[in-house]
């Protein structure tokens, strides 16, 4: 008995999928781990829950930063618990197709197989997340018919043309979801003088966020700490100090975009103003991003049906289409990694 996992190992979140099954679990890229015992006190959900709310002997962290490991050792226990959850604990060795960011480095793809290694792999298998997010989304991509797809993540945004079942032009950028929670508390701290957490701006971000036409009319009330008084206190926000935060990071995926068009061959270019861009990834729910892109690109754009979880499918959909992938599809265990 053979059993194939497929892992979209983002920033944010990891999603597994089981051939056959479809996605069996998505939860939180955090792990909690307890300094003196030297022990994984818990993953996932229940990792995040302890964000800022920890002893010092016990960190919860986010093992990946930016689409990449940046913990080795907390990546390969999150992982290990991961697999441990999803596959009821038989002891097949599993294979796993793992996705990574297109811009990844030899390095970077080395330490991402070594940790699905050390968790119990038998054979690994790298998909680059744009063609993952196609796959996902239903495109049909052997066609010789360009396709742009703009994936972004909780660590990176991917932006990238294919056709023919391969990658023409891509380019990946480190803008994304973490980086808009960032300038969110960013501009809640200089113009109200108050700190808010992370979960915080998270919430704001899904609730108010609009980078195209804001209204002001959009209201919510948020708690935090003043940095003079020292003291709790909440303010009253609107959609309209939420565009200011995130604007000029929404117009740094344009450019990627615009870049990315700018390299293309113009054919392809002349297929994506019928086809359209695709939006993938979390980042795909920023209120008025899409309305942003077309109007900047004068091309269409358009979210994917359940835009955060398209890579995960489409990791679930390599597994029978490891042929036809010439480009964006390796398998890594021909690979020796000296």
């Amino acid at each position: 008995m053979s059993l194939d996992i497929g892992i979209d190992l983002g920033t944010a979140n990891i999603i597994i999928t089981i051939a056959g099954k479809g996605i069996v679990l998505n939860e939180p890229s955090v792990v909690a781990y307890d300094r003196k015992k030297k022990a994984v006190v818990a993953v996932g959900k229940e990792a995040y829950k302890m964000i800022g709310r920890t002893p010092e002997y016990i960190v919860a962290v986010r093992p990946l930063k930016d689409g990449v490991i940046s913990d080795n050792d907390m990546t390969q226990a999150m992982i290990k618990e991961f697999i441990t959850m999803v596959n009821g604990g038989f002891m097949v060795k599993p294979r796993i197709v793992l996705c990574v960011p297109s811009s990844v480095t030899d390095v970077e793809r080395r330490a991402v197989v070594e940790a699905a290694l050390s968790a119990g792999a038998r054979k690994v298998f790298l998909i680059e997340e744009p063609i993952a997010a196609l796959l996902g989304a239903g495109v049909d991509i052997s066609k010789p018919n360009g396709t742009m797809v703009v994936d972004i993540g909780g660590g990176t945004s991917d932006v990238a043309i294919v056709s023919f079942n391969g990658i023409v032009q891509s380019r990946s950028v480190k803008m994304a979801g973490n980086k808009f929670d960032a300038a969110i508390v960013r501009h809640i701290t200089q113009k109200y003088k108050m700190l808010i957490g992370e979960k915080t701006a998270e919430k704001v971000k899904f609730e108010l966020a609009n980078v195209y036409n804001p209204t002001g009319t959009k209201k919510m009330t948020i708690r935090g700490r003043h940095l003079l008084k020292g003291l709790p206190e909440s303010v009253e926000i609107t959609d309209t100090d939420i565009y200011e935060a995130l604007h000029e990071n929404a117009m740094e995926i344009v450019e990627q975009v615009k870049l990315v068009l700018e390299r293309t061959p113009p054919e392809l270019v002349g297929d994506i103003l019928s086809n359209g861009i695709l939006l993938t990834g979390g980042g795909a729910l920023l209120g008025g991003l899409p309305e942003l892109i077309s109007e900047n690109v004068g091309a269409p754009c358009f979210v994917a049906d359940n835009p955060i979880e398209c890579v995960a499918r489409g990791v679930d959909i390599a597994f029978t289409m490891s042929n036809e992938l010439l480009d964006g599809f390796e398998q890594v265990q021909l690979y020796s990694f000296k």
